[in-house]
């Protein structure tokens, strides 16, 4: 049996009482640390995406004395809100939110990686060519790092924006606003990338072809836990990266289970997943990238500053690539 257990809470806004409790219950745990008692903590996440199911295997990975509860928000912006009000301990969510979080004074600290990837530039059959998107409507998600890609690929081939007609997209809906002509292309995120896809969508242009790269989510707590508690933070990303070193390798053990539980088509997430790059650490390519994403934002007006690279993240606890 795991020396371990993981406990699973849905929550939303409506009910983030249940949040608060939970983080309470972690943080009366605290000073089990040295006293061979069972610390618990929080981490928050999305619900039923591929990409963010590493803390409900958790469990399988976890060492002694650590047990975690499972926080499910809507959005990572919701996320990372919760890391920095207390709400949870951790959360795997958006480097981009966190971006912004961090620039507005929050104490937020990326301390790994998560998942690369799962981004798609992809038109119906009249846009082979980005310039083809002119005068089209191109479908985005506000504040988000394909938007700051979308952004850079446009400039990169000379177009102006304002020459698209820009409709920004809850994630959730952005396929069906595909598939149903509202809108003739989309820089958007994975499950939507393979529903449009399948239903004849193609992708216009490499949508990772920026210093940006395929940046996309990580492994996010304080400042306060990384100073107050080392150990347990290194606990906890060497959990997470026993975790996401499994999950690449072993999709076809793991990805059934998550369908069983959430829902959803299981080949649809198959190709998402091949639109996903698994992992941990935070080497020196992903800390330029982080940096480049951070500088986009502030030319794009999406925040006033980039923090550098030493208030984003703390990369001593993150394994080698």
């Amino acid at each position: 049996m795991s020396p371990f257990a993981v406990r699973r809470v849905i929550a939303t806004g409506a009910v983030a009482a249940t949040v608060l409790s939970l983080a309470a219950c972690g943080s009366d745990s605290d000073d089990a640390a040295g006293g061979g008692e069972t610390q618990t903590v929080t981490v928050g996440t999305l619900r039923g995406q591929p990409h963010f199911y590493a803390p409900f295997l958790y469990e399988d990975h976890a060492v002694d004395g650590v047990e975690f509860e499972v926080v499910t928000l809507d959005s990572t912006p919701a996320l990372t809100d919760a890391v920095s009000s207390g709400s949870v301990d951790f959360a795997i969510t958006g480097i981009t939110a966190t971006i912004s979080g961090i620039s507005q004074g929050r104490d937020l600290a990326i301390v790994a990686s998560a998942a690369d990837g799962g981004s798609g530039f992809i038109g119906g059959d009249d846009i082979d060519t980005v310039s083809d998107l002119v005068g089209k409507k191109v479908g985005y998600i506000q504040g988000s790092a394909p938007e700051v890609a979308m952004r850079l690929i446009l400039a990169e081939n000379d177009i102006d924006a304002s020459s698209l007609e820009l409709v920004a997209v809850p994630p959730p809906e952005m396929a069906s606003a595909f598939n149903s002509g509202s809108i003739d292309a989309f820089f958007g995120t994975e499950i939507a990338v393979s529903l449009a896809t399948a239903a004849g969508g193609h992708e216009i242009t490499d949508p990772y072809a920026t210093d940006i790269g395929r940046v996309n989510i990580g492994l996010v707590t304080t400042g306060a836990m990384v100073a107050d508690d080392p150990d347990l933070v290194q606990a906890v990303v060497d959990t997470h990266a026993a975790t996401t070193e499994y999950m690449a390798d072993n999709i076809d053990e793991w990805l059934p289970e998550m369908v069983a539980e959430f829902g959803g088509d299981e080949d649809v997430f198959q190709s998402a997943l091949e639109n996903f790059w698994l992992r941990a650490d935070l080497d020196e390519e992903y800390q330029g990238q982080v940096q480049a994403l951070a500088g986009a934002m502030v030319e794009l007006g999406l925040i006033e500053t980039a923090p550098s690279n030493e208030d984003l993240m703390d990369t001593s606890f993150a394994p080698e690539a």
